[in-house]
């Protein structure tokens, strides 16, 4: 089986540079460090931009930072724009305030294959495990199950088993469109793939369900869909939720456009050319 050779890591963030500097410096600590990092970034002010430069200046890997103005909730733009700067051939979506573990990127690689995506899966954090970890500087990539599972007995994560468990590549293609873990806060996708049918839909207003709209496209343009879980999952930092006021409506569209067997975004890559 062919596995991707070059990756690249986009991270969105907007205005949350502590975060976003826990998940960058846990991308520094990857045990394999053959890919680059690009911040798309919705429109934060300059000390983002400060800080991205100070991580590159370090950084054992390519860091590139693409910037939007802010005006509103354009994450789908901000992913297609960092996807339009990826050198790589096999895209890795994550949000700026997702850690990874330190074997992110070899799982993610052992996991890809051609005509497939990957969906991967996340550990939620505590408010009060957040803002230690964030204060205290803690690395997550460097802490044992003992104290991870420290943190699950005082109720600051929500999971047990993936905390220590991996499972094989075995079992993991699904054959139908499932809304289940579909989250671009850790999705891996072929960069031809996403050329294939567009990239994310920027047509989308406000939050939610951009990423299952890409997902179905996909799955409709004969990509498969791989779950991630139990190999890629990530430690989401605590945050109060986004306004969903554009939920339900983005969550019909995404239905409609599954009967329909849509594959093409309606605004994505193409419309930047």
């Amino acid at each position: 089986m062919r596995h991707a050779q070059t990756i690249s890591v986009v991270i969105t963030t907007y205005n949350r540079p502590d975060a976003l500097a826990a998940v960058v410096r846990a991308c520094f600590m990857q045990n394999d460090k053959n890919f680059e990092i690009i911040i798309a970034d919705d429109g934060s002010t300059a000390n983002t931009r400060n800080l991205v430069q100070q991580l590159a200046a370090d950084a054992p890997m390519p860091v590139h930072h693409v910037w939007q103005p802010d005006e509103g909730f354009r994450a789908a733009m901000a992913r297609n724009r960092g996807t339009l700067a990826a050198q790589g051939e096999y895209i890795i979506f994550l949000d700026g305030d997702c850690i990874p573990q330190r074997d992110f990127i070899a799982r993610h690689r052992a996991l890809s294959e051609p005509g497939c995506l990957v969906s991967g899966s996340r550990i939620l954090m505590s408010e009060r495990l957040t803002r230690r970890v964030l204060n205290e500087g803690i690395e997550i990539p460097d802490t044992g199950l003992a104290t991870r599972m420290a943190w699950r007995l005082r109720g600051d994560l929500n999971k047990t088993l993936q905390l220590g468990l991996r499972w094989p590549d075995l079992g993991r293609v699904r054959n139908s469109f499932s809304w289940r873990r579909i989250k671009s806060c850790n999705l891996a996708v072929w960069r031809s793939d996403l050329e294939r049918v567009n990239g994310f839909d920027e047509s989308f207003t406000g939050w939610g369900h951009e990423d299952s709209d890409l997902v179905v496209r996909l799955f409709h343009a004969g990509v498969k869909r791989k779950d991630g879980a139990f190999a890629t999952e990530v430690f989401h930092l605590w945050h109060r939720e986004a306004q969903r006021d554009q939920e339900s409506s983005n969550r019909k569209v995404v239905l409609e456009r599954a009967a329909a067997k849509v594959t093409q975004a309606t605004v994505g890559l193409r419309e930047h050319a």
